[in-house]
């Protein structure tokens, strides 16, 4: 008899084992001349090397459709033994499986576009309204590429611009106070990995969140790096991201330029940036639209409103500027 230790490296364990360890339970009763003990992502086995070869082969196996799907049940544990293809609907522009099983897709053709370009262009633009995808694709695309090994980790960032508090006022340490800017990044994250693994990822940095003045003085490779909120940047923050992107790394810059919350006296290094860099080889951009959005129904009536409501606005200085010129009171 011999005894192998096989590691749980690329899931989670609670998916893995199932609820009241079911899974685990299962795969033992379809082995039973081998002695299996679980814990953690650890599972030691013993038994003869005619039956151990076969079985690390299938827990291989299952293992990868887990990592990729997220989902584990009875009925794909005894297909996959078996030897039997896994019964999976495929969904038209499948980016990758979330929490449960979720399949998250690239709904607009706007998505579809970032998706395409993120294969081509190792820096990207994509501009458009609050709830067009934009954040959560790119999200998406980073979790795809690391889950497949092309690059070893993803730096998510966001300028911690105030919005009508003062940071100074919010409790706790300069953790707590930076954590509500990250929060919307952490809950795409959440919808994509498995808590425990995400934790486990943001512990041992394979998947960073932070400020954006944490990335001065960093060269980022090997790396997805997504900036978040660009329009909040200055000038010289957005240069500074922009030169840190390294070999083997994709860079994604999201905004919203009608969401600008930077003093009026500071220019946003994102309008500076596209123009700047309009013309450059290898850059890509994508503008979103009202047509993107993707949240509740309502949020596509308020974007189209507050537009109405600016070009009214525009239209009224324009003409009471017309008049001042001419004298006309």
């Amino acid at each position: 008899m011999i005894e192998r230790i096989i590691l749980l490296e690329n899931v989670d364990p609670v998916i893995f084992y199932g609820v009241n360890n079911s899974h685990i339970q299962l795969i033992k009763s379809l082995y039973p001349k081998l002695r299996i003990v679980a814990r953690g992502n650890v599972m030691k086995v013993a038994g003869d090397e005619s039956e151990l070869i076969p079985f690390e082969k299938k827990i291989q196996e299952i293992e990868n459709y887990c990592a990729e799907y997220n989902l584990l049940n009875e009925e794909i544990i005894i297909d996959i033994i078996k030897g039997n293809e896994p019964a999976q609907t495929k969904q038209e522009d499948l980016i990758i499986h979330g929490i449960n099983g979720k399949q998250i897709i690239a709904r607009t053709e706007n998505q579809r576009k970032l998706v395409k370009l993120f294969d081509k262009s190792d820096l990207i633009f994509a501009i458009g309204p609050a709830g067009s995808g934009k954040t959560y694709t790119a999200i998406a695309l980073a979790v795809k590429a690391l889950k497949s090994k092309q690059v070893k980790k993803i730096i998510l960032s966001r300028p911690a611009v105030e919005a009508g508090e003062k940071l100074g006022f919010l409790p706790g340490e300069m953790k707590d106070k930076l954590d509500p800017y990250l929060q919307p990044l952490y809950d795409a994250l959440l919808d994509m990995i498995p808590a425990v693994k995400l934790k486990e990822y943001i512990e041992n940095n394979i998947i960073q969140i932070a400020p954006l003045a944490y990335m001065r003085g960093r060269t980022l490779g090997d790396a997805v790096i997504i900036l978040d909120e660009a329009q909040n940047t200055t000038v010289h923050q957005i240069k500074m991201f922009l030169t840190r992107l390294g070999l083997n790394a994709k860079m994604i810059i999201t905004g919203d330029i009608t969401q600008i919350d930077l003093p009026p006296t500071q220019q946003s290094g994102l309008l500076q940036a596209m123009t700047i860099l309009k013309n450059v080889e290898g850059i890509g951009k994508v503008e979103f639209n009202k047509r993107d959005i993707v949240r509740h129904r309502l949020v596509q009536r308020i974007v189209e409103a507050y537009d109405k409501f600016d070009k009214r606005r525009v239209e009224s200085k324009s003409i009471k500027e017309s008049k001042n010129e001419k004298g006309i009171s």
